[in-house]
């Protein structure tokens, strides 16, 4: 069986919220770097919701934490959904077509709208777990994201390596799907729809603590993911 299928198979696109203990048991007990840093995580947080390892689980994190924290702020609603419909004549001024990306703002819209109808829970969930419409909302937060990037490329050519133009940078590792996530990328999403993001970094550096950072610096964050290398979940206090 392909890996694809096998990830699939065994992982929801987003999974129900688990209490964070099931991080330890994905680690051995003779891991100490791991285990300490699992130790410190519990000082902030109680569960996980885990994604997918599809190369898209930054976007699908991201997505539908934010709904989430919707579902009891219809203030913030009210302004998501202001940004979110006027992000699409953004694109299109950024010289995206307007016909090529209307379905996938369209799907984009219609969750924020279901959002407003104070769903359960279960349904925004199972909204998630519907290949097309997650696949679509995943879509449309890249182009968000690239669009971004290229509005701002005075500031962002800085960080590209490899001798690429922002417009390279984003049609080879931004827009594609299954392409993984880095800094720039949480910075442009954060910034493009005014979203604050937490994002605690657990890898194999030193020390028994996870270093976390907040994009964009200084913002009073609403979602919490955790990253371990090539992979993004999300965290609850």
């Amino acid at each position: 069986m392909c890996v694809c299928l096998q990830i699939a198979n065994t992982n929801p696109l987003v999974s129900d919220r688990q209490e964070l203990s099931v991080l330890q048991k994905e680690y051995a007990q003779d891991d100490v770097v791991y285990q300490l840093k699992i130790k410190d995580l519990y000082k902030k947080y109680s569960y996980i919701r885990k994604t997918r390892p599809d190369g898209n689980c930054f976007y699908r994190a991201f997505g539908f934490a934010h709904l989430e924290s919707l579902l009891d702020d219809s203030k913030e609603l009210q302004r998501f959904k202001a940004v979110a419909a006027k992000s699409k004549l953004d694109l299109v001024s950024e010289g995206f077509t307007e016909f090529t990306i209307e379905d996938f703002h369209n799907t984009f819209m219609d969750l924020i709208e279901l959002c407003e109808k104070q769903p359960s829970l279960q349904e925004l969930l199972s909204s998630f777990n519907d290949q097309n419409v997650s696949d679509y909302v995943v879509v449309y937060l890249r182009l968000l994201t690239s669009g971004y990037l290229q509005r701002e490329h005075g500031f962002f050519q800085h960080f590209i390596e490899g001798g690429r133009s922002v417009k390279e940078f984003c049609q080879q590792e931004v827009e594609p799907m299954s392409k993984e996530s880095d800094h720039i990328h949480i910075i442009a999403l954060a910034q493009a729809l005014n979203v604050s993001i937490l994002v605690e970094y657990m890898d194999r550096g030193e020390g028994g603590t996870v270093n976390h950072h907040v994009f964009p610096e200084g913002g009073d964050p609403r979602l919490f993911l955790l990253y371990r290398p090539g992979h993004y979940d999300i965290l609850y206090k």
